[in-house]
């Protein structure tokens, strides 16, 4: 409500209630606005992909466009443009209810809106339904997943109060999650994670048949009431008031909210591997780096983000109290649990045959050569940019840093080994490959060669790093003397 000095003097009460109704409503502007032209623009983009069939580069375009209208418009209206994102923000009190229910009619109205552009330009449009030779239930549990990762990502990201307004990667946390579910989940669902883009999607498409946006929609808010709760559990002072946390990095959290990161991270790291190589996606790679990068801004203020027993054993070898090896130790059974459990989501999710963990084209020195090599470099890179002092830790790009690996290594010797760089993954391969009568034997091999370059990375890194060890030492000296 305006204050009373905004109101003319000589107003008669009906003028005072008529002022303030017209203020209450144009403060209401900008925000509805941002969040019809950032939905529109998106589901724009994506209809314009699909009917264009931009097939290798059409999940970085969407996503894209996602980023930079979140840049553009974030500071409007908090650019949710997605009623699942809204529904979730809504749930954790991050926004009041009439505003989420504002905010999802409007996303509706321009994702239909954006339908029907794209209708008008190319004279066509296409029907929303699961991919041919995926059920129902398959592509609700594409949606139901994914929309989860997004609306988690975004609360942990951009509306967490450890995060909130202090970071710039928000926007390319956010839109890359969209790169992570394209390539592998749409090719089950299509891949909206978006009631606006589903409504947009069949709305258009009318003449084809309407009902699936209802469907895919209610998969969609699932997703976001997980991630909900899922946020409350993970960042229990978000839900109490009463919990405080330290200003280091997972100081103060408790290991049951570290081991719940770490199991999320790795099962969304492992479902998005599979679902990638199984759906043959001209994107795979860069689909796989953007989900560890997504997840590793979302929860590397929580466990540390390691995901992966390399990692894990790099930064307990590398000392400095960063992880002990009993937390440590947890660590790695959960990832491996967690590669497993995302394993046979993905064999549920396709329905496919299940493929080996083995050299490519290749012999096994080869292909245990590239992963040394490659996974030395994973874990190297995340003990220089994640676990350096304060000033010189990589505050922003970090997790571009650290998930850009897996670019780095997929791409250079996934023909020769598949580029696993991970034991979690390794394992997960392996033991839902039994189901196809395959042998679990590569994931030991593979296994021990990446827990030793962890080890070699930890190393190397003392080497490279003495600064980091200088401190440390004394105040061990101190403490001795003490």
């Amino acid at each position: 409500m305006p204050d009373k000095t905004d109101i003319p003097l000589t107003a008669d009460a009906a003028d005072v209630d008529s002022t303030a109704a017209d203020k209450e409503e144009e403060s209401w502007t900008p925000a509805l606005v941002a969040e019809f032209l950032g939905t529109y623009v998106l589901v724009l983009t994506v209809g314009c992909n699909v009917i264009s069939e931009r097939s290798i580069w059409g999940g970085v375009s969407i996503a894209c466009s996602l980023m930079v209208m979140i840049y553009a418009l974030g500071g409007v209206s908090g650019a949710n443009f997605n009623p699942a994102v809204s529904l979730a923000l809504g749930i954790t009190k991050k926004m009041e209810w009439t505003k989420v229910g504002m905010y999802m009619v409007t996303q509706l109205v321009g994702g239909i809106a954006a339908g029907f552009t794209y209708l008008m330009l190319f004279g066509v449009s296409f029907n929303l339904a699961p991919t041919p030779g995926h059920s129902f239930m398959q592509a609700a549990m594409a949606e139901i997943i994914y929309t989860f990762m997004l609306c988690f990502v975004v609360l942990n990201v951009a509306a967490s109060e450890r995060h909130a307004g202090k970071n710039q990667y928000y926007g390319l946390a956010i839109a890359f999650v969209i790169v992570a579910g394209a390539y592998g989940g749409g090719a089950i669902s299509m891949g909206c994670f978006n009631p606006a883009v589903a409504f947009g999607i069949d709305i258009s498409s009318a003449s084809k048949g309407v009902g699936y946006c209802f469907a895919y929609a209610a998969c969609e808010f699932v997703g976001a009431i997980l991630a909900a709760v899922m946020f409350w559990v993970v960042r229990p002072d978000e839900k109490d008031a009463a919990f405080q946390v330290g200003e280091m990095d997972g100081d103060n959290y408790p290991l049951t909210s570290k081991l719940v990161s770490e199991f999320l991270g790795t099962f969304m790291l492992v479902t998005t591997v599979g679902l990638n190589v199984i759906a043959g996606s001209s994107g795979a790679v860069f689909s796989i780096a953007s989900s560890l990068m997504c997840m590793i801004f979302a929860l590397g203020s929580v466990s540390g983000a390691h995901f992966n027993p390399a990692v894990t054993t790099a930064i307990c070898m590398s000392g400095r109290n960063k992880c002990s090896w009993t937390d440590g130790c947890m660590y790695m059974a959960v990832q491996i649990v967690a590669g497993i459990c995302g394993a046979f989501m993905y064999v549920i999710m396709t329905g496919a045959p299940t493929f080996a963990l083995k050299p490519a084209d290749s012999t096994w020195f080869q292909a245990m050569s590239g992963e040394f090599v490659y996974t030395f470099v994973l874990a190297f890179v995340v003990l220089s940019v994640a676990t350096v002092k304060k000033e010189s830790v990589l505050s922003e790009y970090f997790g571009l840093a650290i998930g850009m690996c897996v670019a780095t290594g997929g791409y250079a010797i996934g023909s020769l080994s598949g580029g696993s760089l991970n034991p979690a993954v390794s394992f997960g391969l392996s033991t839902a490959h039994l189901l196809g009568g395959g042998l679990f034997v590569p994931c030991i091999i593979y296994s021990i060669v990446e827990l030793a370059a962890g080890a070699t990375a930890a190393y190397v890194f003392q080497v490279t790093s003495p600064g980091e060890y200088s401190e440390t030492e004394a105040l061990l000296k101190e403490k001795q003397e003490a």
